[in-house]
């Protein structure tokens, strides 16, 4: 029989139940992230609250409806990136970025990968249909085509 437990009025942490200590933690985390210490304590601490935090993100996706460019641009914002700086990452031009974000070039599976990696969040959250702008149309009112691949047959 065990005799040594751990109360839970002594847990620092515990799983994520309102939005509210979402966000609490997320800031917590943040501070967390910006500390110069490196004690294995605070890489648990740091790696206990990443995994709860996740945990609600998955559990409450939040990317479900988004687009996935919508998404990049915020996720680029939040990150204080410039298209440059999202070049480097997935080691692709300046202007396949400067396209993706322009709705001219879809994302590649690779791209999504890195994408996915870099943010930290679930590469469905960039594999989702969404429209390309076609600019063989670009003088068309909707000058959109979904982001799939299709043959077209050309009548002669």
């Amino acid at each position: 029989m065990l005799t040594n437990h751990i109360s839970m009025k002594n847990l620092k942490y515990t799983v994520i139940k309102l939005e509210t200590q979402y966000n609490l933690y997320c800031d917590t985390l943040a501070n967390l992230l910006e500390s110069k210490e490196t004690d294995q304590d605070l890489r648990d601490e740091i790696e206990l609250l990443t995994l709860l935090i996740e945990k609600w993100d998955s559990d409450h996706s939040y990317f479900k409806d988004v687009d996935p460019i919508v998404l990049l641009h915020s996720l680029m914002q939040d990150h204080k990136l410039k298209a440059k700086d999202l070049s480097a990452i997935l080691g692709v031009s300046k202007g396949l970025v400067s396209d993706i974000l322009n709705y001219k070039k879809g994302l590649s599976k690779d791209i999504i990968r890195v994408l996915s990696v870099y943010f930290k969040i679930s590469q469905e959250a960039f594999n989702r249909p969404y429209k390309l702008k076609n600019p063989a149309n670009s003088h068309l009112r909707d000058a959109s085509v979904m982001n799939t691949h299709k043959e077209i047959e050309l009548a002669f």
